[in-house]
């Protein structure tokens, strides 16, 4: 990686590109200088810096020439920035995404707003009301969209594949392998796999709804940002929140309760969906040597019921 590109991502960027895209990323990013170059010349803006977030992305702050604050957002995988700008201009009449002002699908380049605060629930470390995040999902969840556009997002079960495999990956090269059983792992993805296929309740989910994807918009509202669109179950798009920070399966269940209630959906199929999901979340956890906290045990907790569960239905 050159100095100039190291203005864009520093070293633990880098390792999460790698991560998500493999070594062919570094060649992506030498290059990336003069597509930014030719994006800021051609959309009439000032690169101003890289911004505080973006996983599997390079996002830079910008000013356009007539004032407006935006982001600059730019993927190795164009496919990804072509859907996520399609699903933020399906739901820009919620006011709870950016709005797109530009796509470059062959650079997998987004232009968008910036939002005034620009800081995500999880810098500021404050679990919202589960009523405001379920207010939050719901409005997402209820944009009139034709049913062409529906069926052309991704089912779920090809998100929940993509979420096990990518987990499971991260489980086998770290620390969490001695902790997260691979029967545990199988168990989750197979109720996973169960929920995903139901009928009920089927909304344009966001797919990657965690609190690092949800920022603070101040007098606006909370503000989703990064989906992974894909259709299929509503309660899904919820199952992060009901246990970021929750220090026991109770605070969980209540959780999912007030969310459920104000999401107008089924709570205990909520509740398998966390279920379902707690191993690869606290695979998560192990790997950011995150294992001491009490959320942690909340999810083994989890996890051992998801074992109980599967061994049940085997005999």
């Amino acid at each position: 990686m050159n100095d100039i590109t190291a203005q864009f991502v520093d070293d633990r960027q880098l390792r999460r590109l790698k991560r998500r895209f493999g070594g062919h990323v570094v060649d992506w990013l030498s290059e990336l200088p003069a597509v930014v170059d030719k994006l800021a010349a051609e959309w009439r803006l000032t690169v101003d810096g890289p911004a505080t977030h973006g996983r599997t992305s390079v996002v830079l702050y910008a000013t356009l020439a007539d004032g407006r604050k935006g982001v600059l957002k730019l993927t190795p995988d164009s496919g990804l920035a072509v859907s996520e700008a399609a699903m933020l201009r399906m739901w820009r009449p919620t006011g709870r995404v950016p709005r797109v002002w530009a796509l470059d699908s062959g650079h997998g380049a987004i232009l968008m707003e910036r939002i005034e605060r620009d800081a995500t629930i999880a810098e500021t470390g404050v679990v919202p009301p589960m009523a405001t995040i379920g207010t939050l999902v719901s409005q997402l969840h209820g944009v009139d969209v034709p049913r062409r556009r529906l069926m052309e997002l991704r089912p779920l079960m090809a998100r929940v594949q993509f979420v096990f495999d990518l987990w499971s990956r991260e489980r086998n090269e770290g620390p969490a392998v001695d902790i997260v059983s691979p029967t545990a792992m199988h168990q989750g993805y197979n109720r996973a796999r169960a929920l995903a296929v139901g009928e009920l309740d089927l909304a344009p989910l966001h797919g990657d709804l965690h609190p690092g994807n949800v920022l603070d918009g101040g007098p606006r509202g909370l503000v989703a940002v990064d989906p992974r669109a894909c259709y299929g179950d509503g309660a899904v798009d919820a199952v992060d929140w009901a246990v970021w920070k929750a220090a026991s399966v109770t605070e969980v269940e209540r959780r999912v309760a007030e969310l459920s209630r104000t999401m107008g959906v089924d709570g205990e199929r909520m509740m398998e969906w966390v279920r379902a999901f707690a191993p690869c979340m606290a695979v998560a956890m192990v790997n950011r040597a995150q294992g001491h906290t009490d959320q942690f045990a909340t999810l083994m907790e989890l996890m051992e019921d998801t074992l109980v569960t599967g061994r049940a239905h085997a005999r």
